[in-house]
């Protein structure tokens, strides 16, 4: 009994110390983004959407069409690619979305007004 016991508290030692990673490998959607600030925190601009969009993976916001979206950096776009912005959706009704930020395509939506031009160029982790 005492051995199973042992035995049972070693190995739970070693998946603590050794923990397994498993994941999807993405790729990066693009090197660079421009944004106002260094950290990409300042609203660039609010935009509105025209369309549906329903997020691919968990980098992605899901979007319904009529809602604004704080606008705070758009990714560079680089060949073969589409080119996306990252913000978050902004109104009550939109409440348990407010604050998630994540990537959506620029082509969906109209920028409804331009808080700050987005001149600073920061590469992307």
């Amino acid at each position: 009994m005492t051995q199973r016991v042992y035995l049972v508290v070693l190995l739970t030692c070693l998946g603590l110390m050794c923990p397994v990673v498993t994941g999807i490998f993405m790729d990066k959607l693009a090197s660079k983004k421009l944004c106002v600030d260094d950290d990409c925190v300042y609203t660039i601009s609010l935009a509105r959407a025209e369309e549906d969009y329903n997020a691919p993976d968990c980098r992605f916001i899901n979007i319904k069409k009529g809602q604004l979206i704080y606008v705070y950096s758009k990714l560079v776009k680089e060949k073969d690619s589409g080119e996306f912005w990252a913000g978050s959706v902004y109104g009550e009704q939109y409440e348990d979305h407010m604050g998630t930020v994540g990537y959506f395509p620029s082509s969906i939506v109209s920028e409804q007004h331009v808080y700050q031009d987005a001149n600073k160029s920061v590469p992307t982790t």
